[in-house]
């Protein structure tokens, strides 16, 4: 993983070339002449239409490009607690000097992907960005540092911004951070037009015939915390495990259901003791009331294939055999 001084600082100490506009910034960083970024000479067609970034619950851990860092005689001190964050302020964006290059996560820098950079925002993260000016929104995932100019807030990637209408220079923006539980819930999608928050969709029935994927009745009757599998004795509690939350609306995806409870409390004493022995399973972790019974799952994974993953390692760490549920 490349840190995040790795490239971006000198990469964001400099201006933007925005289609050949030269845009003045900080006056210790050395000028860049025009054509050294900007689009490419054929860029992808349809654009426009490339899906925003689909947000999924992933672990924020402290370190790498989530510590603290220095730019330009700057302190920057990276969130690494998930929480709400919003801001108002300029939006720039990267383009060709640096596709194909190292982010600050160590992930390839695409400028056709939906991604940003932003000097604080755990790495990774996802946020809604909104241009005020036009009412467009994008959801962006966080996986680089800068910019590192005042009043700029975020630099978009090439895509990012062409959705926004913000090729032309640096424009204004709203920045608000998708939480876990938005994601957890669905809170985060909005209709077609991208002012109202759509109502979030019926749990659906799984179809069965992988070994994980059973009807969950028959593979997980309902029981008491007694009867939940043992875990290894926590002499104290874990200070950084989230508190157990119920949902009836989970977001659309794969969920790996862990147990299902008569009661609430039972399903909340599981989470906490699964959080507190398994660090990077209780970020995903939430309690949804459905059907009179109170189910802790995990997710929301984007495909089977990633949910099936996480239930062979839930199975192998808790002893207990997990089931995967599709939402729609």
């Amino acid at each position: 993983m490349v840190p995040p001084m790795s490239f971006t600082a000198w990469r964001f100490a400099t201006p933007w070339i925005v289609l050949g506009v030269l845009l003045t910034g900080c006056a210790s960083g050395p000028q860049r002449t025009a054509g050294r970024d900007g689009p490419a000479a054929n860029p992808p067609t349809d654009l426009a239409r490339v899906p925003d970034a689909q947000p999924q619950v992933e672990p924020i851990r402290p370190g790498g490009p989530n510590k603290p860092y220095d730019v330009l005689g700057r302190s920057y001190v990276p969130i690494t607690r998930d929480g709400p964050f919003t801001e108002r302020g300029l939006a720039s964006w990267y383009g060709r000097a640096f596709h194909g290059r190292r982010t600050a996560s160590g992930e390839i820098y695409n400028m056709y992907a939906m991604t940003a950079a932003h000097p604080t925002l755990p790495i990774p993260s996802y946020a809604r960005v909104r241009n005020p000016a036009n009412g467009r929104e994008v959801v962006v995932r966080i996986n680089d540092r800068g910019p590192f100019h005042s009043g700029r807030i975020v630099d978009l990637s090439y895509t990012a911004a062409l959705k926004l209408d913000l090729l032309r220079g640096v424009g204004a923006v709203e920045l608000e951070r998708i939480t876990f539980d938005d994601i957890r819930t669905g809170a985060w999608r909005r209709d077609v037009k991208g002012d109202v928050l759509a109502a979030a969709p019926a749990p659906a029935p799984v179809p069965a015939p992988a070994p994980l994927i059973e009807p969950v009745v028959a593979t997980l009757p309902a029981v008491e915390v007694a009867a939940a599998p043992p875990l290894a004795a926590a002499s104290e509690p874990v200070a950084d495990a989230p508190p157990a939350r119920a949902f009836t609306t989970p977001a659309r995806g794969f969920w790996v259901q862990l147990g299902a409870f008569k009661q609430r409390g039972g399903a909340e004493s599981f989470q906490q003791r699964v959080a507190t022995e398994f660090d990077w399973l209780a970020p995903l972790l939430a309690v949804f009331s459905d059907a009179a019974m109170f189910r802790l799952q995990a997710g929301p994974y984007p495909n089977r294939d990633d949910a099936r993953v996480a239930a062979e390692r839930i199975r192998s760490g808790l002893q207990l055999v997990p089931v995967i549920v599709e939402r729609r």
